[in-house]
């Protein structure tokens, strides 16, 4: 395996800080602080550098608010001058590992993304289903042969065990500055502190000896570390298990068979290394074999062979929204940006009446 010596001053480099300065103001820039960083911009990347340099770098204490998006999550945002270091420490280390993924492997990825996903998951049913072969008594031309194990970690991001990740990271990386920056970025969130998954830790004692930390949702190294975790999950599936039709987005992981007894073999085989290796476990209630002749729920959309519907819960946010407008509690401008966003996530669905639809409510 090869590996990498002497990152960190790549990482350090005034060059390098420019961009990343630019990555993090992206989307950003009526934001009130980047004008404030940017109006002193070579004497405040200069003083950053120094604090790199001289390991006196310390990450800002990350601001925590909640969204609802239906689902209730806790974000944390992280000061601006750390969002520059996390960029920093991306731009050297994301090609490197990029090399190692999986290609299927489909989230926070350049080129890659949940419609990718889907359309390897419609192309994996049908090498499974050997070209829609129906089951008997099929009742509809949906009804394919073959199965599906629909996988979910449980609480991923508050359990992510710090020091399993940094040697992970070190069988790349024979570089104790670069381990330094990415541990003290890591070492800035805490779940058991913040009180994240509190019964999860409870009823899981040895959770609670361990370091086990986890990474805050909203960071991009929280994103960019969770396919570095899990990579050593796609490995496992695809070179022990020689699963041939396996997908993960995040967290999310689905393996297609004829077998059904199979899937459950795998299921078993990768709770015990999940457990064993990376100190995390599969959600069982939501780790389960189905049929894919009932259609498979998956990354917002719930998937037969034919056809693609979307899942109700986001039509029911979309309608939300609709009231919300009527009744004066949101502007035009939000509706129509929420209306766009939503449109651009429906026609991957067969939708067309459903859109229209809509579209007349809001006109109505």
């Amino acid at each position: 395996m090869k590996t990498y010596k002497n990152i960190y001053g790549r990482i350090c480099s005034i060059d390098n800080l420019v961009i990343a300065f630019k990555k993090a103001k992206r989307g950003k820039s009526k934001k009130f602080y980047v004008p404030a960083f940017e109006k002193n911009l070579d004497e405040n990347l200069k003083n950053l550098q120094k604090e790199l340099l001289e390991f006196t770098y310390k990450p800002k204490k990350l601001k925590k608010f909640i969204i609802r998006d239906p689902k209730t999550r806790t974000i944390y945002a992280s000061a601006f001058v750390d969002r520059i270091v996390h960029h920093a420490i991306i731009n050297l280390i994301e090609s490197i590992f990029e090399k190692v993924f999986i290609y299927d492997s489909f989230a926070s990825r350049k080129g890659k993304g949940a419609h990718l996903a889907i359309k390897r998951f419609c192309e994996f049913m049908k090498k499974v289903s050997g070209n829609a072969r129906l089951v008997k008594n099929a009742i509809n031309n949906n009804q394919i042969e073959g199965y599906c194990l629909k996988a979910d970690i449980k609480s991923y991001f508050d359990n992510v065990n710090h020091e399993v990740l940094l040697n992970i990271i070190r069988k790349k990386f024979k570089d104790n500055n670069t381990i330094w920056i990415i541990k003290n970025i890591l070492d800035n969130f805490d779940a058991k502190k913040e009180g994240n998954s509190r019964h999860y830790f409870e009823n899981n004692k040895e959770l609670l000896k361990s370091n086990c930390s986890g990474m805050p949702l909203g960071n991009l190294t929280s994103q960019f570390f969770a396919n570095v975790y899990l990579n050593e999950l796609d490995y496992f599936v695809k070179h022990e298990l020689k699963a041939k039709y396996y997908i993960r987005y995040v967290d999310d992981f689905i393996i297609l068979h004829r077998s059904k007894k199979r899937l459950a073999y795998f299921q078993a085989r990768i709770d015990e290394f999940l457990r064993k290796n990376l100190k995390i476990w599969l959600h069982p209630q939501k780790s389960k074999i189905l049929a894919l002749r009932n259609g498979i729920t998956f990354l917002g959309y719930r998937i037969f062979y034919n056809y693609k519907l979307l899942i109700k819960r986001n039509i029911r946010l979309m309608r939300t929204k609709i009231v919300l407008f009527k009744q004066g509690k949101i502007l035009k401008k939000n509706l129509k940006d929420t209306l766009k966003g939503w449109e651009g996530y429906a026609k991957w669905a067969n939708s067309y009446g459903l859109r229209q639809r809509i579209i007349a409510e809001i006109y109505k």
